[in-house]
């Protein structure tokens, strides 16, 4: 995989270009800010919501209905949900499209699922910094930066891949390093993730674990504390060291148990379990069911996060963290 840096981008591809951000959310907020501090032309498309408004105008910057923002601009970031995104670009940003004009995205669903299908005059590239949007937004201002992905769907101008890295860099990327990659790739990557790993597969652990715990006659202070708690411990040893470097912290104990006793609970069947989600993933049978399942109005998900909600692990843990004020002080 290419990685590219600051000294490797063309800043000057990006000069004399309006550049639009449609949301102001977590990552429009990012692009948004950094992107007029590298000294580039920036306005933001969002409601008509008088607080987002204010909040907009707060940090200096214009704000527009999205039709005024997309026809005034050569670049268009669209950096609001993956459920939003069809109904608005067939709306309000597709009709106002200048032609030949650059269509950026921060993750490559719509695309890829063909959920938005740009004209053929129109260049489309993904920017896709690996963080949340606070986190792009401080590292930048501290003179660092965070990776992102860089892609090429369509380049009918023949430098979009040039004005992508542009942009990147605008973002504070290029500090860290963009690597070069496809929508297909990104997308069905990132889906498999979240699902599997970091979101779906993770919370699954943490629940399995508590249960195993508590329903063996543990109290819920000490399942809680051994099985969520601690997790973010061990997470902060990965994302700073590696799997290595974060055996190398523990006891030799939990190192022993981490390495005899892990691979019992992620066996066989979990792998062709991830497998068979990475299948609906590229067949585009979770993408199918995701979009109707917004379509008629997220009643599956909302009962299912709302069961969640009352789970022991999240009702005791109400409690344990009220108990540590310097949790609330970090967020």
């Amino acid at each position: 995989m290419n990685v590219l840096m600051e000294k490797d981008a063309d800043p000057g591809v990006l000069r004399g270009k309006r550049i639009a951000i449609i949301g102001f959310g977590s990552q429009g907020h990012a692009h948004a800010q950094n992107l007029r501090d590298s000294g580039y032309d920036v306005v933001v498309a969002e409601q008509r919501d008088a607080a987002v408004r204010a909040r907009v105008e707060a940090a200096g910057l214009k704000v527009f209905d999205t039709p005024d923002a997309v026809a005034q601009a050569d670049v268009v970031m669209i950096l609001l949900p993956d459920e939003l995104q069809k109904g608005i670009y067939e709306k309000d940003i597709a009709p106002n499209l200048k032609d030949g004009a650059y269509l950026a995205f921060a993750h490559g669903f719509s695309i890829h699922f063909q959920r938005i299908v740009p004209a053929k005059s129109i260049n489309v590239f993904m920017v896709a910094p690996k963080g949340p949007g606070h986190l792009v937004r401080r590292q930048y201002e501290a003179g660092g930066g965070v990776p992102c992905l860089l892609a090429v769907h369509q380049d009918p101008s023949g430098n979009t891949r040039t004005l992508g890295l542009a942009y990147a860099c605008g973002i504070g990327g290029g500090r860290a390093g963009v690597l070069e990659t496809t929508f297909k790739e990104e997308t069905e990557t990132d889906l498999f993730g979240e699902q599997a790993v970091l979101c779906g597969g993770l919370t699954e652990l943490i629940r399995a674990g508590f249960e195993t715990l508590t329903d063996a006659g543990y109290a819920l202070e000490m399942a809680y504390f051994e099985c969520v708690h601690e997790v973010k411990l061990i997470v902060d040893l990965i994302y700073e060291r590696g799997i290595t470097g974060m055996r190398d912290s523990i006891s030799n104990t939990a190192e022993y148990g981490d390495l005899t006793r892990g691979k019992k609970v992620i066996a066989q069947p979990s792998r062709e379990a991830m497998k068979q989600i990475l299948a609906d993933i590229q067949s585009g049978d979770f993408a199918r069911e995701w979009v109707a399942e917004c379509e008629a109005g997220k009643p599956n998900m909302m009962a299912m996060a709302q069961k969640e909600v009352n789970h022991p692990a999240e009702v005791i843990g109400r409690r344990l963290r009220a108990l540590m004020p310097f949790i609330q002080a970090g967020k």
